[in-house]
């Protein structure tokens, strides 16, 4: 009888433990920022980039920057983005992308490498901006990883917005 306890006490632990990692599991997907699950690779990082990984170190972003070889994209919200940004970067805020899109979609053509970013290592909004570029027909689409902060760690050129 005793045994019939522990067993049907350790079953409803199991059952508890699942459905709180179900939980959590869905609201972090559905929450706008949510965390990531797989670590992003470190920012800045000089290790080599494999081929197709849309992933750019900040010495090849500045490279692009000084030869305007890339359009930047800003993904954090509008309020962020006009206290400061890359020089003459774009901005695709969360929450109103649809809308900021056709102006992004009007001066970038579709060929032009564009990079992505935001802030911290763990932010996911560049890294769903370049998704949903890609997913309009920008096949040439990178991801500067904790962008915001190792741009002005380097010293280079930014610009507020009033």
């Amino acid at each position: 009888m005793r045994n019939n306890y522990i067993i049907e006490a350790l079953w409803q632990s199991v059952l508890i433990l699942l459905i709180a990692a179900a939980a959590s599991l869905s609201v972090n997907h559905f929450r706008q920022g949510g965390l990531p699950l797989v670590a992003s690779p470190k920012a800045g990082s000089s290790g080599s980039k494999t081929a197709g990984e849309p992933v750019v170190s900040i010495e090849e972003a500045r490279a692009l920057f000084l030869t305007n070889g890339a359009v930047f994209i800003d993904a954090r919200p509008v309020q962020v983005y006009r206290s400061g940004h890359i020089r003459g970067a774009l901005n695709l805020p969360p929450g109103s992308f649809e809308e900021s899109l056709s102006a992004v979609t009007a001066q970038v053509p579709p060929d032009s490498l564009i990079i992505t970013y935001c802030d911290g290592e763990s932010c996911s909004l560049s890294e769903e901006a370049a998704l949903e570029l890609s997913a309009r027909g920008y096949s040439n689409v990178q991801v500067l990883i904790n962008g915001w902060s190792v741009w002005q760690d380097a010293g280079l050129p930014t610009e507020t917005t009033p």
